[in-house]
């Protein structure tokens, strides 16, 4: 069954197909926050957006019902932090120079006490700015690749620098499409979901959770009638008779379709030209209603 405008849903079919941009405090893991915002929701799943240590906090989007399914988008997108770099000594006068040089691509492997394989890989730094500096402190501003290592990063450039150094605190405040100019804290959900299930009121639960769609606004978007909506349900394929708008997308980039009232209906792979009468122009990746 197809979805209706995204404004117009009900809070029910929000919390079934809706993102949370919470702000994660420190303590928790990103896995048992999503699972206390699955327990409060009343919703079978819930899923976080990019994996955060206990102790750092910030942008933790966390997809709720079936919107779980679209957890690959954040793959796809930037994430910026903001950290404090502990030096072990005076920061050196060069310190914007040095750290400038870290923008671009970067080899990494992961901490020994990462999740993943600690194999060798790139990932880039799209800007990395020096904020302030006072003594042995240098304040960060990071825009990223997603998987990048914070904690490494902050180790190769100490050793750059010349004085050694290791990460400080860490709060994310952005992930792309999310950023901190709408973050929700834990208490905001909590009083939302009170004001609407004992008083009926859900102003208050709209600001906090929103449609799934929005989780989705940084991927190119293609259009698709309802006819052909209906047939990706069931497990077809997006073909040209059936696409009535196409943003620019390159062949092999991740695309989202929707139907005319913007509502999601799938995650595909451009493989076609959208102008053309006949052919295949996205390959269904993952199934949204």
């Amino acid at each position: 069954m197809l979805r209706g405008p995204p404004d117009e849903r009900t809070p029910d079919e929000l919390l079934a197909f809706g993102v949370v941009n919470l702000d994660k405090p420190p303590g928790p893991s990103a896995h048992q926050v999503a699972a206390w915002v699955r327990d409060m929701a009343g919703v079978e799943q819930a899923a976080h957006a990019g994996t955060l240590d206990p102790k750092v906090t910030g942008c933790l989007p966390v997809l709720t019902g079936a919107a779980t399914r679209l957890s690959q988008v954040f793959l796809e997108g930037a994430k910026e932090y903001v950290s404090v770099l502990e030096l072990h000594d005076d920061a050196p006068a060069d310190t914007e120079a040095i750290a400038a040089e870290f923008e671009g691509p970067l080899y990494q492997k992961p901490p020994r006490k990462s999740a993943v394989a600690r194999r060798l890989r790139v990932r880039e730094v799209y800007d990395l700015d020096v904020l302030e500096v006072q003594d042995r402190q240098a304040l960060l501003r990071i825009r990223c690749e997603s998987g990048t290592y914070i904690r490494k990063l902050c180790h190769d450039l100490g050793l750059a620098l010349g004085t050694g150094g290791h990460m400080g605190d860490l709060r994310r405040t952005a992930t792309d499409p999310f950023d901190d100019t709408t973050l929700a804290t834990m208490e905001d959900f909590a009083d939302g979901l009170a004001r609407w299930r004992e008083d009926g009121e859900d102003d208050w639960l709209r600001e906090v959770v929103q449609p799934a769609e929005r989780a989705l606004s940084h991927l190119p978007a293609v259009t698709i009638a309802p006819s052909a909506a209906e047939q990706v349900a069931r497990g077809a394929q997006v073909y040209a008779p059936g696409v009535i708008d196409a943003e620019d997308a390159a062949d092999g980039q991740l695309v989202v379709c929707f139907t005319p009232d913007d509502a999601a209906v799938c995650l595909g792979t451009m493989v076609g030209d959208a102008d053309a009468e006949e052919g295949l122009v996205v390959e269904l990746e993952r199934v949204l209603v």
